[in-house]
């Protein structure tokens, strides 16, 4: 079982059932498909074609959809470690080749058009490949001021064509390829306005060197991310259309602090409390440096062997890891991880290609890294022995601004006048969580934010003309509103008027639903009371944004009866 796991590094991610059912059907390479996004972070299954016997391997496919080519004469053929091991470098040899093309058609098309023709990661690389050297010309030119006075300008054209492109008709994975590049966009804008307001003379000043800097090696063809005195190589992982995460100031910082972790060797620990973006930031510089990072959530039940087992396949393969809640883990396998961790460090330190792990001579791919996160003070969690927290840069993380997070997310579905919403938007949360009751079900943090930008989003994209302050009125209510008790959503509904005074929300008819809805109930032999058939809408409208739901309520409150009725009625609907 060891042996075939080293064979394809990436197999460690799997558990032995998984790769005992992959091995027992060797011959059958349909049969690694469902195991694919668990090997890569944004491979979802391989184009074979449209012969099922075929062999050849055409092109990988995203989760989003998105297809990119893998070349000519890849074939499944032999050992299926060994077809997965030349699946891994034609994948890096695919997005060296793309972003190569990419990077020189860039100055030949215009922007807006450009992006289109791209896999995702590659046009957020390449864009801030020319957005840095840009940069960099402006504070080398003679008046730098005017300089970084045209640059701003030109910055603010480009993000306004790409606001112009995501309000138009897309495709929803052009959608998210925009979306994701609006939201580094914003940041480089700020970026530049503010190295123009501190009035920045040269590009060796710590206000640029701070930043996450991207550059093309013309002799080897190869990109760089720099960062204060650390520079890594793009690892040309396959990515997918993922989205971004919105850069605030405290994600800067932490990212300074694990690139300067990275740069030593060590691992990075953010560690703060619920919803500040720990695990979010490291992925997100994950996606930065093009590096695959494995998630892990940590409990009690971790024993050394696994975690042994979880480390050999990252060095083997240069993955990072994320271990959620680590201190969750008992103290005396933290003991063993320590020596494992600082086994595999001091092999990074000397530079060597190969080192032994556990009695094993294995390689080692120097992107490796480790990254723990930590929710200090909360019941169960065990406080990191001192030889283990020596190998870990820590890093506090706060409540981020959420104002700027929405502001960003909202500009980045297409709002022109995203800076106000959100700040009224913001306030909105924050008075509901101090005048509301203290119920256990509510929710006023950041993903509880994010739920209703995103389905903001959705609604300004079905009613384009609609006023952009009843589409976020209208996303806050339907996402919030079935939660609340009685009292609570008239106190809410007054917290709304008051931050968005005159402004009148035309009701939204559920015509073919609640006709549905009605015959449902009348079916059952029970009373139509309008009350109870708008708390079956609410249903419908909540499985819109969420994946599940919770009924809360007294016994006798109607709550089997809700999801049974819009069961019956959806059943309806479809006939």
């Amino acid at each position: 079982m060891e042996t075939k796991r080293m064979a394809f590094p990436r197999f460690y991610f799997l558990s032995n059932d998984e790769l005992l059912e992959i091995l027992a059907q060797t011959k059958n390479v349909q049969a690694v498909q469902p195991h694919m996004s668990k090997c890569f972070d944004g491979i979802k299954a391989l184009d074979f074609g449209s012969d099922p016997k075929s062999v050849d391997i055409f092109a990988m496919v995203s989760p989003e959809g998105e297809t990119v080519g893998l070349g000519k004469n890849l074939k499944a053929r032999g050992n299926v470690e060994q077809w997965l091991c030349a699946v891994e470098t034609a994948m890096i040899d695919s997005l060296r080749k793309q972003s190569k093309t990419s990077y020189l058609s860039y100055p030949k098309e215009t922007r807006t058009e450009w992006v289109l023709n791209q896999p995702a990661q590659v046009v957020i690389m390449v864009s801030q490949i020319y957005w840095c050297r840009g940069v960099v010309a402006a504070l080398g030119a003679k008046d730098v001021t005017g300089a970084m006075s045209t640059y701003l300008a030109k910055n603010r054209a480009d993000l306004k064509d790409m606001t112009v492109v995501v309000r138009g008709q897309l495709t929803g994975l052009h959608r998210k390829i925009i979306a994701a590049l609006i939201t580094i966009d914003v940041h480089a804008r700020d970026i530049v306005e503010e190295l123009f307001t501190e009035k920045t003379q040269s590009a060796n000043d710590f206000k640029w060197q701070m930043q996450l800097r991207y550059y093309w090696d013309e002799e080897i063809d190869l990109c760089s991310v720099s960062q204060t005195n650390s520079s890594f190589e793009y690892a040309y992982e396959y990515l997918g259309a993922q989205s971004r995460l919105v850069v605030t100031p405290m994600t800067d910082r932490c990212y300074m602090t694990l690139t300067g972790a990275m740069h030593l060797k060590l691992g990075g620990a953010p560690a703060g409390p619920a919803g500040t973006g720990k695990t979010e930031s490291t992925k997100d510089l994950g996606k930065a440096l093009g590096v695959q990072c494995v998630v892990f959530n940590c409990g009690d039940n971790l024993d050394y062997k696994f975690m042994g087992k979880f480390f050999a396949g990252l060095a083997q393969c240069g993955a990072w890891a994320c271990f959620d809640e680590f201190n969750r883990i008992d103290i005396e396998v933290l003991s063993v991880v320590a020596q494992q961790l600082l086994t595999i460090q001091n092999a990074m330190k000397s530079g060597v290609s190969k080192f032994v792990f556990e009695g094993r001579e294995m390689r080692l791919q120097h992107s490796f890294a480790v990254f723990i996160t930590m929710n200090p003070g909360y019941a169960g969690r065990t406080e990191l022995p001192d030889n283990l927290k020596a190998l870990f840069r820590p890093m506090a993380m706060m409540i981020p601004d959420y104002a700027l997070v929405a502001e960003v997310m909202l500009f980045s579905e297409g709002f022109e006048t995203s800076k106000d919403l959100s700040r009224k938007m913001v306030k909105l949360y924050k008075l509901s969580s101090e005048q509301l009751s203290q119920q256990d079900h509510y929710d006023f943090g950041m993903r509880a934010l994010k739920s209703v930008l995103v389905m903001a989003g959705s609604l300004k994209r079905g009613s384009p003309d609609l006023d952009e302050q009843v589409v976020l009125i209208r996303a806050m209510r339907d996402s919030n509103l079935p939660k609340f008790l009685s009292e609570d959503a008239e106190l809410f509904e007054a917290i709304v008027s008051d931050l968005f005074p005159g402004v009148e929300v035309p009701e939204v008819e559920q015509g073919i639903l609640a006709r549905a809805i009605i015959e449902a109930l009348e079916e059952q032999n029970l009373q139509c009371v309008d009350k109870f058939v708008l708390k079956i809408v609410q249903m419908f409208e909540t499985f819109n944004v969420r994946f599940g739901a919770m009924l809360v309520g007294p016994t006798g409150g109607g709550k089997t009866t809700v999801y049974k009725t819009l069961q019956r009625a959806l059943s309806k609907v479809r006939e």
